[in-house]
């Protein structure tokens, strides 16, 4: 049950079923008024370390989350530090996704780092924060907007025989660049960003597409570069699968798979060997080897390949920032964008066996291919003068 962080037994709800846990992807819809949203409450800011834009307090509720929410036991998804569950607001009846971290600094970070940029555009939000017992364990409990149209390449598969046009992936691709550039300026790095993790908020048309999953994001500035490689194979830079250092360049290449992706229908960078992630991948990735085969190719504009090759750069100093990325014409000037019709719903359904694969290859490949920097490290802290050094397990 979830309870109090007072005790296990304080207002406890008997008739509140506990979730169980599953493997799909997180799915939020918008659910509370304006006064929810972190933008409208307390003003207090650390402007010393993020500037821009002002963020709110960070303020935790310590009753029994079951006062305020009827939490289901429908799954709706597996996020890097935890599952999210249905809940619904007992005042208004609003649904809600509640997920659950045990406590501890990985967890801490996630909120932290999601609370700052809630208030962003397509990003999902979070409306309320508590801290309970759970199964005997001090939770963090995040309650967000519930995203119910689905992930960005379910939504495209599901058009059917609807074209889908090179515009409208300019149109997407935007979007998320918004919500990059809104986190690269707060000195926040995502780190994570892939299909699985881009969802809408609506099945309706006017549906908006959000970024969530902050399980790995992470603070960057001069001083504290990132240092810890944690990916997923289809969306991983090549500085990561190496010793290098490693900053917000890291989510321009993952934009740079994703626009490929939105483009044709298939990954630019395969494993041959049925594993998440082979040798030869990673050997293609390194190298920057890909290329743009026909049919799917043939019609997609000369500028749309170009702002792919900038984005897809081996050398992360040489790989264009989020600026130039949103001002390039090809997203800031969508409307001029030619409408030709892609290959990508055709690929999409044709092979959505392998695209299955891919994702549960993604998802499995989490647990064993991330670094958990607490467990897997090069030396004991007394030995280390780095402790902070750490080895990707499979690399």
């Amino acid at each position: 049950m979830l309870q109090n962080g007072k005790s296990q037994t304080d207002n406890a709800d008997a008739s509140e079923p506990e979730p169980k846990s599953e493997t799909q992807s997180e799915k939020t819809e918008a659910t509370e008024s304006a006064a929810s949203h972190p933008e409208s409450q307390s003003t207090d800011t650390d402007s010393t370390r993020f500037p821009l834009p002002v963020y709110p307090k960070l303020e935790i509720k310590r009753h029994a989350v079951t006062e305020d929410y009827k939490v289901s036991s429908q799954v709706l998804g597996l996020g890097v530090n935890g599952k999210v569950v249905e809940c619904y607001n007992k005042k208004t009846g609003q649904k809600c996704a509640l997920k659950i971290l045990y406590e501890c600094p990985k967890a801490q970070r996630e909120v932290e780092l999601h609370w700052r940029v809630s208030g962003g555009p397509h990003i999902v939000r979070i409306l309320s924060l508590y801290e309970n017992m759970y199964r005997g364990k001090k939770c963090l409990l995040i309650i967000m907007e519930c995203m119910e149209g689905g992930e960005l390449f379910s939504r495209i598969q599901a058009r059917g025989d609807q074209a889908f046009t090179e515009r409208e992936a300019s149109e997407i691709m935007r979007d998320i660049g918004t919500a990059i550039q809104y986190l690269h300026n707060m000195n926040i790095a995502h780190r994570d960003i892939k299909p699985e993790n881009l969802l809408y908020n609506s099945k309706e048309d006017i549906g908006v597409l959000k970024l969530t999953d902050f399980g790995f994001a992470k603070e960057t500035s001069l001083h504290n570069p990132l240092q810890t490689p944690c990916y997923t194979p289809y969306y991983v830079a090549p500085e990561v699968l190496g010793p290098e250092k490693y900053d917000k360049s890291c989510d321009m290449w993952s934009l740079g798979v994703i626009m490929y992706i939105l483009l044709c229908g298939f990954p630019p960078f395969y494993s041959n060997t049925g594993q998440a992630i082979s040798p030869g991948m990673k050997r293609r990735i390194r190298m920057g080897q890909y290329e743009f085969p026909n049919p799917e190719w043939a019609e997609v504009s000369e500028e749309a390949k170009q702002l792919i090759h900038q984005l897809l750069k081996t050398d992360p100093n040489e790989r264009m920032t989020i600026e130039q990325f949103m001002n390039h014409p090809w997203i800031n000037q969508s409307m001029v964008v030619p409408q030709t019709p892609l290959h990508t719903t055709r690929v999409l359904t044709e092979d959505s066996e392998m695209w299955d694969e891919v994702k549960e290859e993604l998802t499995s490949a989490l647990a064993t291919m991330r670094v958990d920097y607490e467990q897997v490290k090069i030396k004991d802290l007394d030995a280390s003068s780095n402790p902070l050094i750490f080895v990707p397990p499979h690399i």
